[in-house]
């Protein structure tokens, strides 16, 4: 078995898919199939019952997982200790990212610590806030958007102001009723959308509500016409220059979303999440 092999099985466990799992590991879905026949004849037991909606790990399989998560984890665990003892920067560094972050920000990012620091392997996850603050003891850094996390290191990295775009104008003695465009976040996100609605309900009533999962997809629903949307500074590019806007505020405040880089106590004592941390700061830190 290759390290490779565990890995799939807890993709696999975790997607619930085969097709879902090949899509997140970049390789067809019979070669899943293929490698998932290999490993459960190599233990000689079924790892997962096929059901019409996911993969159910079978009592057999739930002790290979087990077994697979503490072989990831040891192997981990032994690439960090071995990236301490080195005088060159190396080993795994595992990211939880923002959505928004990973799009606008990381790429460049992560381009340049690798140029510097070749040796590194990066470990990536990119989701909604909320669900990296569930599992973020997984990671050895988290960029998250809202509040930051609890029992964590906190740095913050930038405020980012909110403004509500539409193609028409804000009129300022009269009600605006159009529709809202919105994407997929986390719910602080929609919380402070709908605390500066409900304070400003005499001046803009949204007659419905248009979700889409993507902020770029919100944006060009926006662009189109469509309904108002509420976007933050970082992704509006031109727009304010170009489209009717208004920054949101709440007594006299600014309505902002922080962005903050949280990690574990002791994590820096490894050189290449030190160094990362070092990075982000010196690069996004405003």
């Amino acid at each position: 078995m290759k390290i490779d092999d565990y890995e799939l099985l807890l993709k696999l466990s975790e997607i619930g898919t085969i097709r879902g799992t090949a899509k997140a590991v970049l390789i067809s879905q019979p070669a899943v199939t293929q490698r998932l026949k290999y490993i459960e004849e190599y233990f000689g037991h079924q790892v997962f019952i096929r059901t019409p909606k996911r993969l159910l790990p079978t009592p057999e399989g739930e002790i290979v997982l087990k077994h697979a998560k503490e072989v990831i984890d040891g192997e981990r665990s032994l690439k960090n200790q071995l990236a301490q003892s080195s005088e060159d920067v190396q080993g795994t560094l595992s990211i939880a990212c923002s959505s928004l972050i990973s799009q606008r920000f990381l790429p460049a990012i992560l381009g340049n610590f690798t140029a510097l620091y070749p040796k590194v392997a990066i470990d990536l996850v990119t989701g909604i806030s909320e669900d990296i603050k569930r599992d973020h003891k997984n990671y050895h850094v988290c960029i998250i958007r809202g509040e930051k996390l609890k029992e964590s290191t906190c740095i913050q990295l930038f405020d980012d102001p909110l403004y509500i775009f539409d193609t028409e104008p804000f009129p300022h003695d009269s009600l605006k009723e159009r529709p809202l465009i919105s994407f997929s976040t986390d719910d602080s996100m929609h919380e402070l959308v709908d605390n500066w609605l409900y304070a400003h309900q005499d001046k803009m009533k949204p007659v419905k509500t248009i979700t889409v999962d993507q902020i770029e997809t919100c944006k060009q629903f926006m662009k189109q016409g469509l309904g108002m949307a509420v976007l933050p500074e970082s992704v509006s590019d031109t727009m304010r220059e170009e489209y009717p806007n208004l920054p949101l505020t709440l007594n006299n405040q600014v309505v902002s979303r922080h962005t903050w880089v949280c990690f574990q106590e002791g994590v820096r004592a490894l050189p290449q999440v030190d160094h990362f941390i070092d990075k982000l700061v010196e690069l996004l830190s405003t």
